[in-house]
């Protein structure tokens, strides 16, 4: 897998998690739904380097409103197949404002590939004044016509109800659209309706046939997903914490953090294949110079326990003050803290204060 940024898009940013909690199941390890496709089996995890300086892999983008503005890496294979001709041309070349000139008289002829070209470019604020209104005004024209990603991100607009009058009800059908059309971000977003409309092991059932097609199009929030179901099970899907590794494997070398972290936990507690602390410590401090505040809790024990990395107290209480600072709070860490010296935690804020 390569390893890059990965931008992507979902309006329910907490949903996952808030009904995996729901249903009963751990949050650390919930669970979904139907037939299973897994993928293939890797005969060893991934390790990554081991990291003492804030370089690592790109955090990947949690997930954000679909009504937000337009900021992922562009990507014009999106547009469709009509994307061969001058607008689109000076689109990828980043001659914006040509590609709109160019692109609104089609658009404004039925045009719906040059439809959805223009309201990406109004999005952003691409070489025009941003409007986020007129930009919908354009995916709805195009997802009309059934253009995919005009359907998924018009969508969007109509669950956030700001730029167009909220429609759940038509929402649902545009995202089912795309998302039987191919579009991973909308077959993510389909689940998570699902999971809204039946909380619990029913909608967990719906949602994880769409979550596994966003996981084989290589969406880290679809390979988060399915992990966490597997990791569970359901009456209805086969608990299998193997393949939920795997999954898990996929999603953190993308840079999806919290994949990250729990990648680095199972490692440490030999879940779902052998246990590898140095591998371990190496994901957990991935997740934690990326910002993940858990990460860095967890991160914290490791080094005050020695597994996976030499023991060191002070590294130990400069990754829990770090955590603290961001409004975490660990009893067991507590204690650990309350027994260094006055030199220790000088020396730790000093080395908390470089880290962040």
């Amino acid at each position: 897998m390569e390893l890059k940024r990965v931008a992507l898009l979902s309006f329910f940013s907490a949903a996952l998690m808030a009904v995996l909690a729901g249903s009963g199941f751990a949050q650390q390890t919930p669970d979904t739904s139907p037939s299973i496709t897994s993928p293939a089996q890797n005969p060893t995890d991934p390790a990554p380097a081991q990291l003492e300086s804030p370089d690592t892999t790109p955090k990947q983008d949690k997930p954000k409103p679909l009504g937000a503005p337009v900021t992922e890496p562009i990507n014009p294979t999106r547009f469709g197949k009509g994307a061969e001709d001058e607008a689109f041309g000076a689109y990828q070349r980043g001659l914006y404002k040509t590609a709109y000139n160019l692109a609104m008289p089609r658009a404004e002829a039925g045009d719906a590939t040059a439809q959805v070209l223009v309201a990406d470019i109004l999005a952003r604020g691409l070489g025009v004044p941003a409007s986020l209104a007129e930009s919908a005004k354009w995916y709805a024209k195009a997802a009309e016509q059934g253009q995919p990603e005009a359907q998924f991100r018009y969508a969007g607009i109509l669950l956030e109800g700001k730029y167009a009058t909220k429609d759940p009800v038509k929402a649902k059908e545009l995202m089912k659209a795309a998302a039987n059309a191919g579009n991973a971000a909308a077959q993510f977003n389909l689940g998570q309706i699902l999971m809204q409309e039946h909380p619990g092991e029913t909608g967990l059932d719906n949602a994880y046939p769409w979550f596994l097609q966003a996981a084989e199009k290589g969406l880290a929030d679809g390979e988060y997903a399915v992990s966490q179901i597997l990791a569970n099970g359901t009456v209805k899907i086969q608990r299998d914490e193997p393949k939920a590794r795997q999954y898990l494997i996929k999603a953190a070398i993308k840079g999806y953090d919290t994949a990250q972290m729990d990648l680095g936990t199972w490692l440490v507690e030999g879940r779902g294949g052998k246990r590898d602390y140095k591998s371990g410590f190496g994901w957990m401090l991935r997740a934690a110079v990326g910002g993940n505040v858990a990460a860095q809790a967890r991160l914290a024990k490791l080094y005050r326990d020695g597994l996976g990395v030499e023991g060191d107290s002070i590294k130990a209480a400069a990754w829990y003050i770090v955590a603290r600072r961001a409004g975490l709070n660990d009893p067991d860490l507590n204690s650990f803290m309350d027994g260094l010296d006055d030199d220790q935690m000088k020396a730790a804020i000093t080395e908390a204060n470089k880290l962040r």
